[in-house]
């Protein structure tokens, strides 16, 4: 992906060195990115979303140490690129529909650090709290996903990115909001609905991946970066990877074809109308 010397986006808190530090604990990892807000909707504490045997990768510590200083500096300007090209692709979409586009804060820290929604962990992954309109991303999780997932590459890390802000726009569209009341009315379906949740969040990063690569910014092999990112956090993979089988009716993001084709279909369309997962 060409990132290197582009424009950052300025809507960038950067709480690395300042944050809470969290030691020891299970690591639930990469089903954080993941964390479907259903609680952290309404204020509660995330650190109780994400945990036990539904975790997916269990056992995983990760901090910023275990990237070098080149590494994390590398993935600091990446981060500030990707979510610049978010802006420009969903502040064009709102524009056509005669709407402003508030774009989402994304905030870097380190360990742990507070958020509108609770407390947020690099146990979670990166995840997005609606509270305050706010990304928040420990740039340790590359290294879980280059190593615990084998999905390594920028525009795999781009996709993480990409998804999350997918979350943002829900926000914005009314779409986050609805689904969290119907969960809560609705406890039975919660599940699926929040797999739908997630599979619209995946094809409205396919979305920005297609807006990037009509201005010609990806390169070959990148989108099998993406690909394989948007693999290696089916639930199913994730499931049968910590535990050695699946469970269908504990899903809350998808399987691993279902997270591909959608994140292909946004790609292939570059059309969020097509993205109704809620539809299908």
């Amino acid at each position: 992906m060409r990132w290197q010397g582009r424009e950052q986006s300025s809507n960038v808190e950067d709480r690395r060195g300042t944050g809470m530090r969290m030691g020891g604990g299970k690591k639930t990892g990469v089903l954080g990115f993941i964390v479907l807000l259903v609680g952290a909707y309404y204020g509660v504490d995330l650190s109780g979303l994400v945990g036990g045997d539904a975790s997916g990768l269990g056992g995983m510590s990760s901090s910023s140490s275990s990237l070098s200083s080149q590494e994390e500096q590398n993935l600091n300007e990446l981060s500030r690129v990707v979510l610049k090209d978010t802006e420009t692709t969903w502040q064009s979409y709102f524009a056509r529909n005669g709407q402003n586009y508030p774009a989402p804060t994304m905030v870097l820290y380190a360990g742990a650090t507070k958020t509108a929604c609770g407390t947020g962990q690099s146990a979670m992954g990166p995840f997005y709290c609606p509270n305050d309109r706010k990304v928040y991303l420990d740039l340790s999780f590359y290294a879980d996903m280059k190593n615990q997932l084998g999905a390594a590459g920028d525009t795999a890390f781009a996709y993480v990115i990409a998804h999350e802000v997918g979350h943002h726009v829900q926000n914005m569209l009314g779409i986050l909001p609805k689904i969290n009341r119907a969960q809560q009315q609705n406890p039975a379906q919660a599940n699926q609905l929040s797999v739908k949740l997630e599979l619209q969040a995946d094809c409205f990063a396919g979305v920005w991946g297609y807006h990037t690569a009509q201005r010609g910014l990806l390169e070959t092999g990148d989108l099998e970066e993406a690909f394989a990112a948007a693999e290696a956090v089916g639930d199913d993979r994730l499931q049968k990877r910590s535990q050695g089988y699946v469970v269908p009716d504990s899903f809350t993001h998808g399987t691993s074809a279902q997270r591909l084709a959608w994140f292909q279909r946004g790609l292939k369309t570059g059309d969020p109308a097509q993205c109704n997962s809620f539809a299908q």
